[in-house]
């Protein structure tokens, strides 16, 4: 009986150390120090998601205000902003070619076409995503797809606690996948993380006892990277930036120091690998860091 147990968690170390190996510098990023940072006016302050639309323009989008806000990153101003008339609570946006689209956190797509015109076309798309918290949208070139990342719980219950997922929109159905694309098990992630020694703050319950705590892994904001084709992940609530292949397989996790990310909700990368990263205010000003890519 013990030679069984012995050798099945044998087994199972063996797979976390070969499935799940990566190395630090494999994220090519140094975020203890953005190489630019850059205060936003208070109209972002919460500032949920952004695009590049060139190598210095940007299109982000803040909760609650259906507002499209262009900003020019060389000269740290807002140069445009273009609205759609439709309030919600927006947390993702996300650029193909000429059509922005925008993530609602209910699951809603909201497709506007041409949207620097001022006949612009907005189709809304009522995805059916079973999660009822959705913040993270990027665009998948290679597959023509969007993949919505779901902050929230699939379902109530047991069964669905520990699991958080990714789905596919085809952008030329323009149907949400029947199955997640990319479905991510807590606990795998948990193990990942005490693998690699990722030593997270305790909490002290009311007896006085330290608590170790477990990555809530709650999708903030996701992207592609467009030279690795790796897929960055951000929780804001864990000040944590996952990097992840587009099979789900985790590769590397990075600390976010608190007082550089206040509360992450917005990724995207420049076509030469530099990184942008926004934060909401929060008691502070909302922040667009940058990091250069480390080749």
């Amino acid at each position: 009986m013990f030679r069984c147990l012995y050798f099945v968690l044998i087994i199972e170390l063996f797979f976390l150390s070969t499935s799940y190996s990566a190395k630090s510098e494999n994220l090519l990023y140094n975020l203890t120090k953005p190489d630019i940072t850059l205060l936003l006016p208070d109209t972002l302050n919460e500032i949920s998601g952004i695009a590049i639309i060139d190598d210095s323009i940007v299109a982000c989008i803040q909760d609650e205000k259906g507002i499209i806000f262009i900003y020019d990153i060389a000269g740290n101003k807002l140069i445009k902003q273009f609205e759609f008339q439709i309030d919600g609570d927006y947390e993702g946006i996300a650029l193909v070619d000429k059509t922005i689209y925008i993530l609602r956190s209910d699951g809603t797509l909201l497709e506007i076409i041409n949207y620097k015109s001022k006949d612009c076309g907005i189709n809304l798309y009522s995805t059916g995503i079973p999660a009822n918290n959705n913040e993270g949208l990027c665009y998948d070139e290679d597959n023509n797809r969007l993949l919505i990342g779901c902050k929230s719980n699939l379902g109530k219950g047991p069964d669905f606690r520990n699991k958080r997922a990714i789905f596919s929109f085809d952008l030329k159905t323009k149907r949400l996948s029947d199955k997640p694309l990319i479905e991510f098990d807590l606990k795998y992630i948990n193990d990942f993380a005490n693998l690699k020694n990722i030593e997270f703050p305790q909490k002290t319950n009311k007896k006085g006892r330290k608590i170790k705590q477990n990555i809530k892994f709650r999708i903030s904001a996701i992207c592609i990277h467009p030279i690795t084709k790796k897929l960055f992940l951000l929780s804001a609530i864990d000040y944590l930036l996952f990097m992840f292949d587009l099979n789900g397989n985790i590769e590397h996790i990075e600390k976010l120091n608190p007082v550089i990310f206040n509360k992450a909700e917005g990724i995207s990368f420049i076509k030469n690998g530099d990184m942008l990263i926004t934060n909401e205010g929060q008691n502070k000003k909302p922040t667009l860091l940058r990091f250069d890519y480390l080749k």
